[in-house]
């Protein structure tokens, strides 16, 4: 089973284009990892401080690296997203099956 981890969170007001760089970065990061199936951001049309992150993982081990890496290798960088939020952002992961990846 892959695993599906999707993050929605909502920035500070004034810093809504940092976070979307900052979550751009992890998109593409995550992207060239072994065990990154897909990943992808949205912003909402109905409110431009709130962001949706989705990552489509190999496994649960794979999740856990590439998440680990990212933290080491872009939070020490840019003190990392939560640094932008204006709350915890809602964090949900699902086990999907391989054969309803597009």
């Amino acid at each position: 089973m892959n695993i599906l981890e999707t993050v929605v969170c909502s920035s500070n007001a004034g810093v809504e284009a940092r976070l979307e760089r900052m979550i751009s970065a992890r998109v593409e990061f995550r992207k060239r990892q072994a065990g990154c199936l897909k990943s992808w951001y949205g912003k909402s049309v109905s409110d431009e401080s709130l962001f949706i992150f989705q990552t489509i993982f190999q496994d649960v081990e794979s999740m856990k690296e590439i998440s680990k890496l990212s933290l080491d290798t872009l939070d020490v960088k840019d003190q990392g997203i939560e640094s932008c939020l204006i709350g915890p952002p809602l964090i949900g992961i699902f086990e999907i099956s391989a054969n309803d990846i597009v």
